[in-house]
């Protein structure tokens, strides 16, 4: 009686509720003295580096790698742990990140970090870079929130005969709740406690299966070791291989530089902090813990598999296109089958690893929408309460956006979320990459600025068609994420070729 109790969409909605008035107190917390733009923005400078480091991961993971990892573990194509070379590689990009970005942003007391871009290339160059982070950004935090929008639409809201759009609604409202005063400095305490429950949850979720499965952690990781789920390395023949090992590495690499040195949504937390130091030791701490608790969901993945496969439990269909959906599995098995408290603690770890992502996406969104375009840093004769007016219909407008995103991902998505989202990174960060290594190794050349704009939309076409040929076009050579690389190499190259020596001038 008790685990139906638990079960009730109801009660599971009551602890959503719950969790979100938490939140909304944090809120007000933290932003009742001030909720000015230098609060909102950067927290004005005075973030702890370990509550920083801590609160990232919540941030870095998701909702994709909260139910996406764990199930692509044991999809049709035999994913098992290949995953975790790409993790591998995002640890050797944050490693980059801490030692090569941040002391150039630090250096530069920037709040958006694509002033980088105008001061070295000029002010088209500069709205560029900001509109593709805007655009990725925005397709990415959708994403995200989608994923966990449809378990709860699925396990709560159907309940109900509640739409979808009004489930997204809710969740937007929720989350624009607690961020539209205190903004990052809101965040980052937010977050810290949100990440508390993500790992929590993991834990807890290790530990429900091994109690289902009557095995102690020892014979858990002797289960995990023996299962046909733990291959963690791949090679085979590079050329056809989109998985091996050093395609993946590649790939993670540069796609932490794109999407997280490159990104205002994650570097504006490391800017919060009070200096370079400080920043670089939440980084290293922030990979460390990166590393170990992707592990640990890679783990949950395979002790789901072991589960289901012992159970008869097979991987759920969706609904429109009655295919297998791994990304449903975990919320399966916990909201269907485990019940009671399990099921409690996945919708709360699910619920904080999501909105953890959004919360932060949409307060970089609106900053770099307030700098890069509306000049907030320039506006000093307005007051200040009509430039946190305008800030707060930033942040309405960026939310009815994401909204937007989202029907229109669901309206078509045919494909596994964690994919779709490395896929349009390689096409939506790779310019950023270009960008960027241009302002800082083509100081001898200036570009020609208005040309910007066309080389980033060239850069990821060409990307695209030869990404569609490669194998026509290079004796069988498939990419994988690596094609990010040869994105931002193509946005180099034609920035190189629209542009002009420096003509050097001396003082007499």
């Amino acid at each position: 009686m008790l685990t139906l109790l638990f079960m009730a969409p109801s009660v599971l909605f009551s602890f959503v509720i719950g969790y979100f008035l938490v939140l909304i107190l944090i809120s007000y917390l933290t932003s009742r003295k001030s909720s000015d733009n230098a609060t909102f923005f950067i927290a004005n400078r005075s973030s702890r580096w370990y509550l920083v480091a801590f609160g990232m991961i919540g941030t870095a993971l998701s909702g994709v790698t909260f139910i996406s990892v764990p199930g692509e573990v044991g999809n049709a194509a035999g994913a098992q742990f290949r995953y975790f070379q790409f993790v591998l590689g995002n640890a050797a990009g944050y490693f980059a990140v801490a030692w090569i970005l941040l002391p150039l942003y630090y250096k530069m007391h920037l709040i958006s970090i694509y002033e980088v871009i105008g001061r070295r290339l000029g002010g088209v160059s500069h709205q560029t870079a900001a509109a593709i982070f805007l655009i990725s950004r925005t397709i990415g935090s959708a994403f995200r929130l989608y994923l966990v929008a449809i378990v709860l639409q699925r396990f709560i809201f159907d309940a109900w005969g509640i739409p979808f759009w009004l489930t997204i609604v809710i969740c937007l409202l929720l989350i624009w709740g607690y961020t539209f005063r205190g903004g990052l400095k809101t965040i980052i305490i937010t977050d810290t406690l949100q990440t508390f429950f993500l790992v929590s949850s993991v834990f807890l979720s290790i530990y429900f299966i091994c109690h289902s499965l009557n095995l102690n952690l020892g014979q858990a990781f002797h289960a995990i070791k023996e299962s046909p789920y733990s291959k963690i390395f791949f090679t085979g023949h590079f050329m056809s291989n989109r998985f091996h090992f050093t395609k993946q590495f590649i790939g993670g690499f540069f796609v932490t530089i794109g999407m997280f040195g490159l990104d205002q949504d994650l570097m504006q937390k490391n800017l919060s902090c009070k200096n370079l130091k400080e920043a670089q030791k939440n980084m290293l701490s922030f990979t460390f813990i990166f590393v170990i608790i992707n592990l640990f969901f890679l783990s949950v993945g395979a002790l789901l598999y072991i589960y289901a496969h012992q159970m008869g439990i097979a991987v759920p269909l969706d609904s429109a296109t009655h295919l297998p959906r791994t990304d449903y599995l975990f919320p399966e098995i916990a909201l269907n089958h485990f019940k009671g408290i399990p099921a409690v603690v996945f919708m709360l770890g699910l619920t904080a690893a999501t909105f953890a992502t959004t919360d932060s996406g949409l307060t970089a969104l609106t900053t770099s929408f307030c700098i890069d375009f509306l000049h907030f840093d320039r506006q000093s004769s307005k007051s200040e309460k009509q430039m946190i007016r305008k800030r707060t219909w930033v942040h309405i407008g960026f939310s009815l956006l994401i909204m937007a995103v989202i029907l229109l991902f669901n309206a078509v998505n045919d494909t596994s979320v964690v994919s779709a989202i490395f896929k349009v990174a390689t096409y939506t960060y790779g310019p950023l990459i270009g960008l960027f290594a241009f302002s800082l190794y083509g100081n001898k050349r200036q570009v020609m600025d208005r040309a910007t704009p066309y080389i980033c939309v060239l850069a990821p076409l060409a990307c695209f068609f030869i990404d569609k040929y490669s194998t026509v076009l290079f004796d069988g050579y498939v990419f994988a994420e690596e094609l990010i690389l040869l994105n931002g190499l193509l946005t180099f190259l034609g920035l190189i070729l629209f542009s002009k020596k420096k003509i050097q001038t001396t003082q007499s």
